[in-house]
């Protein structure tokens, strides 16, 4: 689930692997590209932490921040639903 604090939105996700995360991190990135909106985020083995804010506006949440959000969600629940 994200969260909203800080003027961002946050969110940790799970794989069953690194060569997983990094597959999800590959294709988020297309779409954050797509988007010209490209997010915080960190990777360590399995785990990847990401805060979306929009510095154009002051570094606040913005409609940029909830689309790339939902579109993550929806690249991370069918790679989920794909194992």
């Amino acid at each position: 689930m994200w969260r909203e604090e800080d003027n961002k939105l946050t969110r940790s996700l799970t794989f069953k692997d690194f060569k997983q995360a990094l597959s999800f991190m590959n294709t988020v990135g297309e779409v954050a590209e797509e988007l010209n909106h490209h997010p915080w985020w960190s990777n360590v083995y399995n785990k990847v932490e990401i805060e979306l804010t929009t510095h154009d506006a002051g570094n606040t949440v913005t409609e940029k921040d909830l689309e790339l959000a939902q579109r993550i969600d929806e690249i991370y629940d069918r790679m989920m639903a794909e194992e």
